[in-house]
């Protein structure tokens, strides 16, 4: 690497350091001021700041510059201009002006927009997120950015997340203020996702489509061994791995992304990046550069990086914990239980307040983890099931039972980790364990939802569930502020909280039968599938919710339920037309390649020796061919009635229980086949081959 971390750490960031060195005093407390308290920027401040950008990006090497933003797609979206502007006298000036920096025009009619935008209406805004630093890439300075359509309606993540936060912030500073803290300006929502993904060789990965045209493999006979010896989980790194892993913190590091932890996760091939918290619109930038950070330096290495949910059937899919709480400008975590829990009031309603958001909005919350992708993944390995449930470990939930039911609590005491061997040091053992099958789970001073695919934007989530938590913070704080006696309100209102909302905590293994059966009891849902959970994106009270916080418009809600069941229909239809591409083009020839050899080979041996073999071989491919051409017929049938005119909602539905029934269903039959025809003519590497390419 050459220099220390601490040398490399940010220096192609324009952050407050930079901007502190090279911007006037005034301009920079400007700046600040609307960072940190959303204040109107002048034209002369952004003018001043653009200026001093520009010179910064090209002493840096930079020769254009880029309007960054996060369409509805789930990726990012950017479109370069130079900085360089036209003399008289034929030479150029590298110029760039406070508009520019403010704000572009790019095409908004090419982007999902769930009908907020006809073809023919191309306006769009991208607007400067002066909440999220600017960085150079690739000789191109990257200006985070809002988009939005001519008439005003968000078609990004970004907008509506930048919303949930001022919600949350607004909520918690009334709840903060009646405990006597004043001083706080900003809450903001903090998030430290945790990456999982997998690495295969470059030129494995070519030769299957299914993972090129959709990431994961709609074909692959199980191999000999998976993850079964659980050998590959936190092992050593090989030095492909390795050598990928040290060039991704160092090109994060650059660009001042806090990555820390790095390791093999428990499938064969597949590793995890960790991140350290910040703030919930940096982490979400942060993210999705980490994503795309992966890909491109996988590929230097002569490796493929796979981020889809569930690239490989039996053995893990890939998750992206979302590790949430909340934090004051200074720092302080609202969050964090201190020594003794019980005595904490403030934390304890912060506490509750989370119960009963998530108990209030479960659907949603499931919702903000929805995908085709993910619907492979949820309620298998180490996934979470679809049946949202929070961890809160014992100690909390003795202490909030005690509330509930006035009795007296006895506070735990942190006893001493002993192993029974005198040389290793002793230490404070944590007074509860972790539960990893909890899709919602506390661990500390956070909440982690671990329900999220590797491939999603942690902005959907994240918007739900600050904006679930700002909205039972405001009716607390209707309800305290009113309150004749402050204290005794409290502890009634804790109470009642937990007591109306403790059918959402559950301390045990999620993954059992007896859970689904009393979560059930219980009255929780059990949203098996994305189309199941969509419709109650548009539930009138879920409507509510975001509208009368201001983080969506009505309008705005129904295009991103529209957009989501567009994305599950076309993801399971390019899923399914490159399945029978795959059987036509590549499956078909192959079994019929290896029939003729067996045919040619049973014909060449002289009369009297045995052929019970090839016979066997025969017998079985030809009948396994022909349930094969069945199932492919019966695929074809389904995508072309899927085109018949249908509501997204029933064509959703069709889409899972007809295409994805007959894709399955085709898939076991190829799956026997694979098992069967010869290596040498089977068309795709199989699962040995591929989960075993990097070495």
């Amino acid at each position: 690497m050459g220099k220390s971390v601490p040398e490399i750490f940010g220096c192609m960031v324009f952050n407050e350091t930079v901007m502190q060195s090279r911007l006037p005093k005034a301009v920079f407390k400007s700046l600040k001021r609307t960072m940190m308290l959303g204040k109107h920027l002048d034209l002369d401040v952004a003018n001043a700041v653009a200026n001093a950008m520009k010179e910064w990006a090209i002493d840096k090497g930079a020769t254009h510059f880029t309007h960054y933003f996060q369409p509805m797609t789930g990726m990012t979206a950017e479109k370069h201009d130079s900085f360089i502007s036209p003399t008289t006298d034929g030479k150029v000036i590298m110029e760039f002006s406070g508009n520019e920096l403010v704000h572009g025009e790019p095409d908004a009619s090419s982007f999902p927009s769930g009908g907020l935008r006809a073809t023919f209406e191309a306006r769009g805004y991208t607007i400067w997120d002066t909440t999220s630093y600017a960085f150079i890439k690739d000789g191109t300075l990257y200006i985070p950015t809002a988009f939005c359509s001519y008439s005003g309606e968000a078609l990004d993540k970004k907008t509506p997340l930048l919303r949930s936060i001022e919600a949350v912030d607004k909520q918690a500073k009334r709840i903060l203020k009646l405990f006597g803290n004043t001083s706080v300006k900003r809450v903001v929502s903090t998030v430290g996702p945790e990456q999982e993904y997998f690495l295969l060789d470059k030129e494995v990965h070519r030769k299957r489509p299914d993972l090129i045209y959709t990431g994961r493999t709609l074909f692959g006979a199980r191999p000999p061994k998976g993850q079964e010896l659980d050998d590959h989980y936190f092992g050593v790194l090989k030095p492909r791995v390795s050598a990928f892993m040290h060039e991704v913190d160092e090109e994060l590091w650059k660009l001042g992304v806090y990555v820390k932890t790095k390791h093999n996760e428990v499938a064969p091939a597949q590793h995890e990046l960790a991140p350290v918290f910040t703030t919930t619109n940096m982490a979400t930038d942060n993210n999705q550069l980490t994503m795309e950070l992966l890909k491109s330096v996988a590929d230097k290495h002569g490796m493929a990086c796979l981020l889809h949910e569930k690239p490989f059937a039996g053995v893990n899919g890939s998750g992206k914990h979302n590790n949430w709480s909340l934090a004051t400008d200074s720092g302080t975590n609202l969050l964090e239980p201190g020594e003794t829990p019980y005595e904490n009031a403030q934390f304890l309603l912060f506490l509750v307040a989370v119960i009963k958001a998530v108990d209030e909005y479960q659907d949603m919350i499931r919702i903000s983890a929805a995908s085709a992708g993910n619907d492979h993944r949820l309620g298998a390995n180490e996934a979470p099931p679809a049946i949202v449930s929070i961890f809160l470990g014992e100690e909390l939930t003795e202490i909030l039972e005690a509330l509930e039911s006035g009795a007296a609590y006895a506070n735990r005491k942190k006893a001493e980790m002993e192993i029974g061997v005198n040389v290793l040091p002793h230490f404070p053992k944590d007074t509860t364990d972790r539960n990893r099958t909890s899709p919602f789970a506390f661990t500390g001073n956070k909440f982690e939802f671990r329900m999220l695919g590797s491939r999603f934007s942690i902005a959907g989530p994240n918007i739900v569930i600050n904006t679930a938590v700002a909205e039972v913070l405001r009716q607390f704080a209707d309800e305290l502020e009113n309150a004749a006696d402050f204290t005794e309100s409290l502890a009634a209102l804790v109470k009642k909280t937990f007591s109306k909302h403790k059918r959402i905590v559950f301390n045990g293994n999620n993954y059992s039968d007896e859970w689904v059966a009393e979560a059930e009891k219980r009255g929780l849902s059990n949203l098996k599938t994305t189309v199941d959970a969509m419709p109650e994106f548009v539930n009138p009270k879920n409507v509510k919710l975001f509208t009368s916080h201001g983080v969506f418009t009505q309008s705005e809600v129904h295009s991103r339920y529209e957009v989501y069941l567009e994305n599950y229909c076309r993801e399971v239809h390019i899923e399914a037309l490159t399945m029978v591409d795959i059987v036509k083009g590549s499956i078909i020839p192959a079994c019929l390649k290896y029939q003729t050899e067996l045919v040619t080979l049973a014909s060449l041996k002289p009369d009297g020796i045995d052929k019970s073999l090839e016979d066997y071989l025969l017998e079985n491919i030809s009948k396994l061919c022909g349930c094969m051409l069945e199932k492919l017929r019966s695929l074809e049938s389904a995508i072309i009635e899927a085109k018949d005119g249908k509501e997204l909602l029933p064509l959703a539905q069709f889409y899972r229980n007809r295409v994805f029934s007959a894709m399955s269903e085709l898939r076991l039959v190829v799956d026997e086949l694979e098992m069967l025809v010869a290596k040498k003519y089977w068309p795709l590497p199989s699962y040995a081959e591929m989960l075993y390419s990097v070495n």
